[in-house]
């Protein structure tokens, strides 16, 4: 099937992924397993890996250890459905936990062996999820004043145990209280209406006990965490002063991801883009789509609405430089003023802690040439299944080959990736993508680094297509590969256990 060449000065605007030891090892060297797993399991499949998230919480811990604090871990369980990643923490010990913001999250994490003393739970809170939570004994993150209420009012008609909780602040501001840095959320209280939430403590000192404070920040802003922090810990203060024992301050998340290898090709493809929306290159996605940029009687409008794809500093090494930061105002590091004051640490990594844990395979079912020169890919996948798209991440997919490669040099080219539903917004990403050679029927692509958030998170069974299966995949001493379905992976029998 003939194909469209690239222009030899227009060169591939790859994205290559970033890809650690193991996923890497995985694609390079299990071809054949991989296309084995899809054959029998179908496609679209998705591949989970365990051991990488228990090395991924380590090197968290090593921060804890470098600032010598105390504290918890809780891996926020809405980044991915698994059971076998949530079960391989639990394993982990005490020092990790998991972040539940839902009544079915928290049943599967006390299925998974977390005790309670191990579960945060957060988000909005129907009636049961927070009156399981508050039955069982796992700390609330409180949103409000309402929500301290609706606790201990179950606490007392059931006559429960005191339930824990954390004051969930946000809308902080510097010191005189004028300059906002950081941004407004939905979750939880201003820290401007502190006293109100203390007093509503107060009220219930006999069904509640605050055990520190939160925040919940929906960005990557180093500036404005640290500002939060600060804020966090003058609430600290104001605990203490009327004569509760707090002793932890949870950050919430946002330690970021670096999805792509190299930073050249971001930038590149990002100037590329910009280029191409005002005109002075041809059009990069379908339709002529700029992810929020547009031209306007020449001059470019709007934000580039796509995820950094390419970071330099994310997951645990974002927070050793954040707690190494000095404070708002002061000239001692966060870490240090955490540490002086004996607080414990709470954070809650979701896509850090997925960051390289799986990744989604689809066969390539159809390649062709439209009239207008195009090659469209059409792959046994649709856009619910990666959801790329929606969580703003361009990456390649890596081109896993069926059959030996065609002899000779490969050809680089841009194809367009369609989904398997009768849409035609159905599209894997908008934009074209650059493979090294042409994709064939039966060949499949693997969307790496998609457990954070890309992998499960708005799947659905449009049209009655299948949801992916998942499968978790552990690798042997040996080298080999070995895999069972995910809800069937226990850490004490991983995959090529006693069970095969």
């Amino acid at each position: 099937m003939g194909h469209a060449p690239l222009l030899s000065d227009d060169p591939p605007l790859y994205l290559e992924p970033r890809l650690a030891p193991l996923a890497a090892g995985l694609l390079e060297g299990g071809g054949a397993f991989l296309h084995a797993l899809v054959d029998a399991l179908g496609s679209p499949l998705n591949v989970v890996l365990p051991d990488q998230i228990a090395e991924n919480a380590e090197r968290f811990r090593d921060v804890y250890r470098h600032h010598s604090l105390g504290g918890r871990i809780f891996f926020a369980h809405k980044t991915n459905r698994s059971s076998a990643l949530v079960r391989r923490l639990a394993a982990t010990g005490p020092g990790v936990g998991v972040d539940v913001a839902s009544l079915g999250e928290l049943q599967h994490a006390l299925g998974a062996g977390f005790g309670p003393d191990r579960i945060v739970a957060t988000g909005p809170k129907d009636p049961d999820f927070l009156w399981l939570a508050v039955l069982t004994g796992v700390t609330v993150n409180a949103d409000g004043a309402e929500e301290l209420d609706r606790a201990a009012a179950l606490v007392r008609t059931h006559g429960l145990r005191r339930v824990r909780v954390l004051l969930r602040l946000s809308d902080f501001a510097t010191g005189t209280g004028v300059r906002r840095l950081s941004r407004r959320s939905r979750f939880g209280t201003p820290a401007a209406s502190l006293d109100r939430l203390l007093d509503t403590a107060e009220r219930h000192r006999d069904q509640l006990e605050p055990v520190g404070v939160a925040y919940h920040l929906d960005t990557t802003s180093p500036d404005e965490k640290a500002t939060a922090l600060a804020g966090c810990l003058h609430a600290m203060e104001e605990l203490h002063k009327r004569g509760f024992g707090p002793r932890a301050i949870d950050i919430g998340g946002g330690f970021g991801v670096g999805y792509l290898a190299h930073a050249d090709q971001w930038e590149r493809y990002t100037t590329a883009l910009t280029d191409a929306v005002m005109g002075r290159r041809p059009p990069l996605t379908w339709g002529g789509h700029g992810y929020g940029l547009h031209a306007e009687n020449g001059t470019l409008r709007g934000s580039l609405g796509l995820y950094p794809a390419h970071r330099e500093v994310t997951g645990a090494a974002y927070l050793d430089e954040l707690l190494s930061r000095p404070a708002p105002g002061l000239d001692r590091p966060l870490g240090t003023l955490l540490l002086e004051s004996l607080h414990d640490l709470y954070t809650e990594p979701g896509r850090a802690l997925a960051d390289q844990c799986g990744l989604s395979l689809a066969r390539v079912l159809e390649v062709r040439r439209t009239d207008a020169g195009e090659t469209l890919v059409r792959l046994a996948m649709n856009a619910g299944d990666v959801s790329l798209e929606d969580h703003g991440v361009l990456m390649d997919p890596v081109l896993v080959p069926r059959d030996p490669a065609p002899a000779g040099p490969p050809e680089p080219v841009g194809v367009h990736l369609m989904g398997n539903l009768c849409l035609e917004a159905d599209l894997i990403t908008r934009r074209t993508v650059f493979l090294p050679r042409l994709p064939r029927p039966g060949d499949l692509l693997a969307f790496a680094n998609t457990a954070g958030y890309c992998m499960d998170f708005g799947a659905t069974r449009a049209q009655r297509q299948p949801v992916a299966r998942k499968v978790a995949v552990h690798r042997a001493d040996d080298g080999s590969w070995h895999w069972c379905l995910d809800e069937q992976y226990w850490p004490h029998t991983p995959p090529g256990g006693p069970q095969a």
